[in-house]
């Protein structure tokens, strides 16, 4: 099994985050600049939401709210669901696909720690599955002999 400490230490610990107060067009403009899909808001140094393309487009196109004029806080998700290093990469997937996000915040001790997406969660099982079939395709190689 994978674990979301594994996953953080392949694609990074870092995370990008703006405040409640900035303007949807700043948040979106940083997203486009960082080529991701969501940033997490954070108030005085507490994780306050997450803001995510999804957020944008149903909260504000589609609201007919203007991305210059709209606060973050106004549109952002506000109920966090986040997981802990330790979980595994399936357990994360079942959780996202249950509560219909792709992004989950990683907190340790309390402390936000990092961020993976689905795609980060999805890179780390198709990898090692094609690892574990590349062991396989080996011993089989080495332990079978066709006669």
């Amino acid at each position: 099994m994978i674990t979301i400490e594994q996953i953080l230490r392949t694609k990074g610990y870092y995370i990008w985050s703006i405040p409640p107060n900035a303007t949807v067009y700043d948040a979106i403009k940083l997203m486009a600049d960082k080529e991701i899909g969501a940033l997490l808001v954070i108030d005085d140094g507490k994780l306050v939401g997450v803001f995510s393309e999804r957020d944008y487009a149903r909260r504000t196109i589609l609201k007919g709210r203007s991305s210059l004029d709209t606060a973050v806080r106004k549109i952002m998700t506000h109920h966090v669901i986040y997981t802990d290093p330790e979980q595994t990469a399936e357990n994360c997937l079942a959780v996202m696909t249950e509560n219909h996000v792709r992004h989950l915040p990683v907190i340790e001790d309390n402390q936000l720690v990092g961020i993976v997406s689905i795609g980060d969660l999805v890179k780390a099982i198709i990898s090692k599955q094609k690892d574990v079939i590349h062991q396989l395709e080996n011993y089989i190689t080495e332990n079978i002999s066709i006669t």
